[in-house]
């Protein structure tokens, strides 16, 4: 999904379209078509104690065909279409532009269609229009309100709108929580926290309007040149899969209707978006069925089948040459027919546009409607664009009236499910005042300090003690200048690494800080360019650092990405993907400088991507993969720095040696990794590792039956115990090896986990049920299956460090 990809040619052809055809296309003589009802008679479909089917079909009768389109359209680019010059919500307009209504806008907090002559100057926000900044909570209810006012009250039938959001790592908006960027939450690997997360991002979404969140992602990643990796949960289909189930929890629930303060999810990107062709956004995926459904589909699966989820966002990539847009077996025979998805389908932003544009399989949008639509999309976003051409299309006989009622039924059922016929308005004086809360600062804290994977840490340089410092020198550009990552807006405040440290040194230590070297000129992720800051410049930078580093007693040093080094390309002028995983201009030359003064150093990684780092794992003191750590960076690193915490997080990607390794991940064939001339095919880090400030042991798996019949669930257990004399988390990993079988199976599969927490000396037993599932895969015909045999089950602390005991299944 983006949402700020419209400085090219692209931009062009949407506003053209829109001119042509929005006005004439859905505008019908409705009174023609319409049925005739007593003046007197109350629709069924306004009666909140009638089940919301009825509802939804007394709906749809009375609906035009005009109607009905006008429900699978959305409005972004073009928000001057319904508003005025100052962003304010015009009911006239939008009456002009829509007569026969609307079904969502795109980014209420946003003022797209507003000059920057009428609108706060721009803070550089994800989604934000060039020199504008978006709105507050306050305004954006305001202007939902307004929006849903005119919908209920100004259009014949009173349908009101979808409001959908971006939320990636809680919600994209001024002023609202940032939490760690989603990889970040994956190294948690914490599902009760991740629904705790985003259930406050719902919480500050509805309050100031929204109903619809675009969100959660995932996306199966593979390949770290990718610039959205960050916006995953990892390498790993169960980890994406749970990870990705609390986070729909926190934004919605378990059950419908939704509550007052929930919000819809969206799933994203259904699929094969994490391992395109050379590591390039949007590339084609060429994974096989098979891989597709061993890998790829899984999270979705689950969640379709576990939750009541109501949106899935078809993604951009081509599959086997058909893209996702218009593949009516991924969108239809899979995911409806297989799994039972009941809820609609949504494009990603211009995604029907792009079957003309970057897939180059028709020259007419008109075409285009007709491929998304017979293939199982229900929605166009951002603006409608193709899909103001199916009334045409209808008429014609070219596309069925069936798929336009089906669609529409999926709309209006998530409509009545929000309770927006009866609660369309929100409070507007409270919005601001349930953004940003206390406890949602003191959550993006803990989730912060819990993100944190340590990949070193050599004569525990870690922990620092406050005590005996008298000097500690910070180094880098982003120590002060707080990266957040991708699909972020402006928080209140963000606490910079710089910052926590001062808070910890006063009245005992003095804090010293140098620049020492810039990535690139700016972090914005909506600007185009990225311009790398001119080695000679940085230079002169490490020598100051150095200076300033040789009076310390200990040195914390951050380095890594930006937002601009690390992103979603989504146009060929606005790229984000890279050719290398190595640390991007002099970072490197810095940590040379700074080693060589022998002072005990930590090097502070915030990133998106997974980086090669393999002269700082080797050289580096201590070493802490921070990932992106949302606004209470800061004051959650110094709470690892003096120990106030010990570092638990484990990594959900594998973090390779060098980019000619790739792919690396851990769940690969037995044939694969057989050697390199001149170099290893391990990885730098595994998956799923992570030190921390105590030490524990793990025992062998236990099981409760060596030997099941087919179709029996088999109790594991497994002992874990702090050996050190600090307490803190483990996070005991449980895999699964299926030993023979009739296609080939991955070396070892995540199966299952739990972070625990114990104390100096306490012991705990851990226990898993696993299912027949758990030990099923796609055999030859192409069915899932569970075959007689043995199994190898492991348990231990990472992906590596395992110790296993056999499990045979039986007839």
């Amino acid at each position: 999904m983006t949402i700020a990809r419209s400085r090219t040619a692209l931009r062009a052809f949407g506003l053209a379209l829109l001119a042509a055809t929005a006005t004439v296309s859905l505008s019908g003589a409705w009174a023609r078509s319409a049925p005739t009802r007593s003046a007197s008679e109350r629709p069924l479909y306004k009666d909140p104690a009638q089940p919301v089917d009825r509802r939804v079909e007394d709906l749809l009768q009375r609906m035009t065909l005009e109607e009905k389109v006008g429900q699978m359209i959305s409005i972004w680019e073009h928000k001057d279409k319904i508003q005025n010059a100052r962003g304010d919500f015009s009911p006239a307009a939008a009456s002009r532009t829509f007569p026969n209504g609307l079904g969502q806008i795109s980014r209420p907090s946003d003022r797209r269609g507003v000059k920057a002559e009428n609108a706060p100057g721009s803070n550089g926000a994800a989604g934000a229009a060039a020199g504008v900044a978006n709105r507050t909570a306050r305004e954006a209810a305001e202007y939902a309100n307004a929006a849903q006012r005119w919908a209920i009250e100004k259009t014949r039938l009173g349908i009101p709108l979808l409001m959908h959001e971006e939320a990636l790592h809680g919600y994209v908006a001024r002023g609202a929580t940032s939490f760690p960027q989603s990889i970040g939450l994956a190294s948690t690997w914490d599902p009760a926290l991740v629904e705790r997360i985003f259930s406050v991002a719902s919480r500050e979404m509805r309050a100031a309007g929204a109903n619809l969140a675009l969100a959660p992602v995932v996306d199966v990643a593979r390949d770290p040149r990718w610039g959205r990796i960050e916006e995953t949960y990892g390498e790993d289909p169960y980890l994406v899969g749970t990870i990705g189930l609390a986070a729909i929890r926190g934004f919605q629930g378990s059950t419908l209707p939704l509550a007052r303060d929930k919000v819809f999810v969206t799933l994203k990107h259904l699929t094969g978006h994490g391992q395109p062709e050379n590591g390039t956004n949007v590339g084609p995926a060429d994974i096989s069925e098979r891989n597709l459904r061993t890998n790829f589909f899984p999270p979705f699966e689950r969640a379709v089948k576990e939750l009541p989820v109501m949106s899935v966002m078809a993604s951009y990539n081509e599959i086997d040459g058909i893209p996702s847009h218009s593949s009516k077996w991924l969108l239809t025979d899979v995911l409806r027919g297989e799994w039972g998805f009941k809820g609609a389908v949504v494009s990603d932003y211009f995604a029907i546009r792009e079957l003309i544009t970057r897939h180059k399989m028709t020259d007419d949008p008109k075409v285009a409607a007709e491929m998304a639509i017979k293939a199982g999309v229900d929605a166009e976003t951002p603006d409608g664009e193709a899909y103001v051409h199916l009334p045409e299309l209808v008429r014609k006989g070219i596309v069925p009236q069936s798929l336009i009622d089906d669609s529409v039924r999926r709309i209006l059922t998530m409509k009545f499910q929000a309770g927006l016929f009866e609660n369309p308005y929100v409070d507007v004086a409270s919005a601001d005042a349930r953004t940003a809360t206390p406890d949602a600062i003191a959550l993006a804290r803990e989730a912060a300090r819990k993100a944190m994977v340590l990949l070193k840490n050599d004569k525990n340089v870690l922990p620092l003690d406050a005590g005996a410092l008298k000097r500690v020198a910070v180094l880098g550009t982003h120590a002060r200048d707080t990266p957040i990552g991708g699909y972020s807006d402006v928080p209140r405040h963000v606490v910079s690494v710089l910052e926590g440290i001062q808070k910890e040194g006063q009245g005992r230590f003095q804090v010293d800080y140098a620049e020492a070297v810039r990535i690139t000129r700016s972090r914005s992720w909506s600007a185009d360019p990225v311009d790398l800051v001119p080695a000679e410049e940085n230079r002169r930078l490490i020598a100051e650092a150095v200076e300033t580093a040789k009076k310390a007693d200990v040195v914390v040093m951050v380095l890594g990405d930006n937002e601009q080094t690390s992103r979603e390309a989504w146009a060929d002028a606005h790229l984000g993907d890279r050719a290398s995983i190595d640390m991007i201009g002099q970072q490197e030359e810095l940590a040379k400088a700074i080693f060589a003064l022998g002072k005990p150093t930590v090097v502070l990684l915030l990133n998106g991507r997974p980086l090669s780092v393999n002269y700082l794992a080797e050289n580096a003191p201590a070493l802490i993969e921070g990932w992106y750590l949302g606004q209470e960076t800061g004051n959650a690193v110094a709470d690892i720095l003096f120990g106030r915490a010990s570092p638990g997080g484990k990594l959900p990607v594998s973090i390779a040696r060098n980019v000619g390794q790739l792919p690396i991940y851990y769940n690969h064939k037995p044939t694969a990794r057989r050697g390199y001339l001149f170099d290893q095919t391990s990885p730098l880090y595994p998956f799923g590792y992570g030190l921390s400030y105590t030490s524990f042991t793990m025992s062998a798996p236990r099981l409760a039956d060596a030997s099941v019949k087919m179709g029996r669930d088999v109790r594991v257990r497994v002992d874990v115990t702090n050996t050190g004399r600090r307490q803190g988390d483990e996070v005991v990993q449980l895999y699964v090896r299926d030993d023979e079988a009739s296609v080939t199976r991955p070396v070892k599969e995540l199966k299952r986990f739990e972070r625990v927490t114990l104390k100096p000396g306490e012991r705990r037993t851990v226990t898993f049920d696993l299912k027949p599932d758990d030990l099923a895969f796609w055999n030859r015909e192409m069915k899932k299956v569970v075959e007689p045999g043995t199994f190898t089950i492991s348990a231990g602390p990472n992906s590596v460090d395992l110790k296993s005991a056999r499990l045979t299944v039986v007839d």
